[in-house]
This record gives C-alpha cells, structure tokens and sequence, in this order.
C-alpha cells in the first residue's frame, strides 16, 4: 500500500508558480496519503506562519520547521496558499466542535443565545484566530479571494448557523423577526462588540476573562430580546 501511495514527483522549486493542470493536481494529492506526514507538515507551517507571518514564512522555512524536504511538501500542498488555507480549515472545524449541539438544544432562546454567544466570544477572542485574523487582513489587497475564503468558512458559517436556528424559533412564535440574516448578524455583532477589536489591535493582550465575555454577551442577549423577542421566550 506504502509503495502505492508515494509517487515519483518532479522536483518543484520554490519559484514554481505555474498554475496546476487538474490531473497534476490529482496525483500530487493522491501520493500524499500518509496522514501522520500531511499533519507533520501542518504544524510546522502554522508555527511558522504564526512566527513570521504569511508573506514573511517562505516554503523553504516552512520545510526546515516542519523537517521535510520541498519536494514532500508539494506532494500534499499545491503552493504556500494552499498549506495556509488547509490550517485555517482544520483549526476552524476545531474550534467551531460543537456549535452545532448548541443550536440544537431544547433550551428557551435566551439560554441558547447566551451559550452560543459565549462560544463565539471565545473563539473570536482566542490567539489562534486574532493572529490569522491579522495575517488574512494583510494580505487582502493582493489575495482578495483567499480573504472571502476565510470570512466565509469562519464569520458565515456562523451566521448561517445562527439564521437556520432563528428561523426555527421565528416559525414556533418563539420571536418575532422580520430580516433574520441581519438579526443574526446583529447577535454575533453584540456579542464580541467590546471584546474582539480590542484584541485584534492589540490593545487587550490576553484574553478577556469568564466574567467579561458574561458581561458582554448577556447585554447582547438582553438587547436582542427586547427587540425581537415577543413575550414567550
């Protein structure tokens, strides 16, 4: 099976943009099928990347942390972007473990939105996401796509949640919206108002404490209530 799976690849050099055809493509990612190697690679590249920055971490930097050679790294990963954007990804589905559960849960609207506002709050707030949010914004000018990319798997998925659920309670009578894509914006908005700008800019260098994100996130809760609530929540 190991002598299936590693292929023969040209050598790729670090200057080698040339877009991909999609049968290169194909068998690049179909030799690189060891896990444990394709993982190695990550966290080297995402403690470089969080070391040096996105344009600052080249690939040949990336392959002396992670302890492979470039030609290994191509066979998992078309270009740097490529690598960059398969790290937000995993450690988007990490942090994101278990919203889902949250929205689902048979609790009264205030207690769901308290508990999916804390959890937002906490992700927004939390190192690993403040320092790829300052990476994204630096390189928005010239990669605008890979900046869309971020916002839509991390700030959307989100709001689309958060939408699919009011939605839910808007048709039960639980309250009463009439625009409940901007009414989710709204809540996640609220939520993190006093917290995440601060963080981003650096003027809060840790993170903001249980009682803080409780603070903030029960005035969301409380404001979103008066304005869409309808007595039965």
């Amino acid at each position: 099976v190991r002598s299936h799976c590693v292929k023969e690849i040209h050598h790729v050099t670090e200057q080698d943009n040339s877009p991909l055809s999609d049968a290169e493509r194909a068998n690049r990612h179909g030799a690189g099928c060891d896990p444990a190697k394709r993982n190695q690679i990550m966290v080297g590249a995402k403690r470089a990347f969080m070391e040096r920055g996105f344009d600052a971490a080249g690939v040949n930097d990336i392959c002396q942390i992670a302890g492979i050679s470039k030609s290994t790294l191509y066979v998992y990963f078309d270009s740097k972007e490529d690598l960059f954007e398969a790290i937000i990804e995993q450690e988007r589905d990490r942090l994101f473990l278990g919203m889902a559960e949250i929205l689902q849960s048979g609790d009264t609207p205030e207690k769901v939105l308290f508990q999916f506002g804390t959890k937002i709050a906490e992700i927004i707030c939390s190192p690993e996401v403040v320092q790829a949010q300052r990476i994204i914004i630096g390189i928005a000018d010239r990669m605008p796509e890979l900046g869309a990319r971020f916002f839509s798997g991390g700030a959307m998925r989100a709001q689309v949640d958060l939408t699919n659920y009011l939605k839910r309670k808007v048709a039960t009578g639980h309250l009463a919206i009439s625009d409940i894509p901007l009414a989710a914006a709204q809540f996640i908005e609220l939520s993190i108002a006093p917290l995440w700008k601060p963080r981003l800019f650096g003027k809060m260098s840790t993170l903001p404490s249980d009682h803080d994100i409780e603070i903030s996130v029960s005035s969301a809760v409380a404001m979103f209530a008066a304005a869409y609530g309808n007595g039965t929540t």
